[in-house]
């Protein structure tokens, strides 16, 4: 797939975002410069999820199934390298930045909740669409964050308190964008590119794949939106 991306956008897409991340997160980076991470980041996640549903659904809508599928062979790769970079540095970036800068009280129970809230469904749609439910490398990838998830939980739940609620408002939209995201939009890239590199491509299968994902950003759209005002009461003493 990096090389239907293109080498150099797909190493870009994914190194300069996490560099960012790491510089801000682990330096630590002036607050100025994490803010400014998270937010561009997040920008550009929102953007583009809004650009896919506005403007590139309804113009692709009005092809052909084989003009559609030819747009997704060339759209898609790229898009798979890109996003799951700027979703990643959005969240771990907010999540810290809220956490550094005090607005996130009791943050360890709260962060195993959101953590089991996103991957245990994220896995499981995973396995769905991909059919993978008697799949060993499956079941292996799944006990192993059921039984992460269930352990961080046991660990930190004897400590939970009550958080912000505009912070618990935001873990969970977040949470339903990862589980979206990671669960839904990315496997069905993957699964997209696997018919594209297939021995006899059907366009159909491309076409209706990237069509959902593409009506599916809108939601995802929607729901940065929500976080986006969430965000603004936070820091302009909201709720």
């Amino acid at each position: 797939m990096g090389t239907r991306a293109n080498p150099a956008f797909a190493v870009g897409a994914v190194a300069v975002p996490l560099a960012v991340l790491a510089y801000a997160v682990l330096a630590p980076a002036p607050v100025q410069i994490h803010t400014y991470a998270h937010v561009m980041a997040g920008v550009l996640w929102t953007g583009t999820d809004l650009f896919m549903a506005l403007v590139l659904g309804p113009v692709l809508g009005g092809l052909s199934v084989e003009e559609r599928a030819s747009v997704f062979e060339r759209f898609t790769p790229k898009m798979t390298f890109l996003m799951p970079a700027l979703a990643l540095v959005t969240i771990a970036g907010g999540i810290t930045l809220a956490e550094r800068l005090g607005y996130f009280p009791h943050a360890d129970p709260w962060l195993a909740l959101f953590t089991a809230a996103s991957l245990v469904p994220a896995v499981l749609l995973i396995g769905r669409q991909f059919g993978a439910f008697r799949d060993r490398r499956w079941q292996a990838a799944f006990g192993v964050v059921a039984v992460g998830s269930a352990a961080w939980l046991a660990l930190t739940l004897p400590d939970f308190a009550m958080t912000r609620p505009v912070i618990v408002v935001s873990l969970g939209i977040v949470a339903l964008l990862s589980v979206l995201g990671f669960g839904v939009l990315m496997p069905g890239e993957v699964r997209m590119y696997r018919e594209m590199t297939s021995a006899d491509p059907d366009p159909n299968v491309i076409s209706r794949i990237g069509m959902r994902n593409a009506k599916l950003s809108g939601v995802q759209g929607a729901l940065q939106l929500a976080v986006i005002a969430a965000m603004v009461y936070l820091r302009w003493g909201g709720f």
